[in-house]
């Protein structure tokens, strides 16, 4: 009877979760539309200074995540704890994380106050995202050198940039696979980075998996903020030539990244 009462909760806890997803991803299409069609015309008529509708339009999207995580936790989708949060309130960090959901980038700007990221350039065009990308002038990834560039102008004004060195998710059991162009921004601009560190307990919201096929039980997330790795050392070591740093730091940050989402617990929100 107590096995029969078991498969009970957990079948109804499932159809609720299929349930709860649908309704959160409506809220974030939704709430995508209202940001494009109502908030940023208005800021665009009311803010005339660049710089502070940018700023206005950051903080925006910053408090919206955050409510959408709320949001998450109360319908019983997700729980989380985050180490070191302190580290990311700071200005001109160059932030790098582990990309294993398809959230984790809401989590982070949802944590980081003025934050950049770079983004698909198909989000510029989606009807739900182009609204907060355009008015956040965000990063879109067209081309090599004026991204760089781009990257290195967003952190020379005090903008947090927020990469995933990967490009895109982790597929489950692949091991990963850290593009160079992080670390070329890290060393053309000397810039330390803040790594991140995202680990989903059970694995969900992945790379190729449909949104209806949820998990057992609510997802948990443990993220934690690890302190700055210098960039100086690598280009030391390279003679000082950005290009052989960056391949190196690339190895290093493989590596980081790859004993990091496997190790670290969960010390609190």
């Amino acid at each position: 009877m107590g096995a029969l009462l078991d498969l009970l909760d957990r079948t109804v806890g499932r159809a609720w979760r299929v349930l709860a997803t649908a309704i959160a991803f409506a809220s974030f299409g939704v709430g995508g539309l209202i940001l494009w069609l109502l908030w940023f015309p208005a800021l665009d008529l009311r803010v005339r200074d660049r710089d502070r509708r940018i700023a206005l339009a950051r903080t925006s999207i910053h408090r919206t995540f955050r409510l959408f995580i709320g949001w998450m936790r109360v319908l019983g989708l997700i729980g989380f704890d985050i180490r070191h949060r302190e580290r990311l309130h700071r200005g001109g960090l160059l932030i790098l994380a582990n990309h294993p959901t398809l959230i984790d980038v809401v989590f982070l700007i949802a944590l980081v106050r003025n934050a950049d990221c770079v983004v698909k350039s198909t989000l510029a065009s989606n009807p739900f995202t182009r609204g907060p990308v355009r008015s956040t002038a965000y990063i879109c990834n067209n081309s090599g050198a004026e991204l760089l560039q781009s990257c290195m102008d967003s952190l020379a004004a005090s903008g947090n940039l927020i990469i995933f060195p990967e490009g895109t998710r982790t597929r489950p059991g692949e091991p990963l696979r850290m593009q160079r162009g992080a670390a070329q921004i890290a060393t053309r601009a000397v810039q330390d980075i803040t790594p991140v560190t995202i680990r989903c307990t059970p694995l969900g919201l992945t790379k190729g998996q449909p949104w209806w096929q949820v998990a057992s039980r609510r997802l948990h997330f443990d993220i934690c903020v690890g302190e700055d790795i210098a960039v100086a050392p690598f280009l030391a070591a390279s003679g000082g030539e950005p290009a052989l740093a960056a391949r190196r730091l690339t190895d290093h940050l493989t590596d980081y990244f790859s004993n990091e989402r496997g190790s670290h617990a969960g010390a609190g929100t």
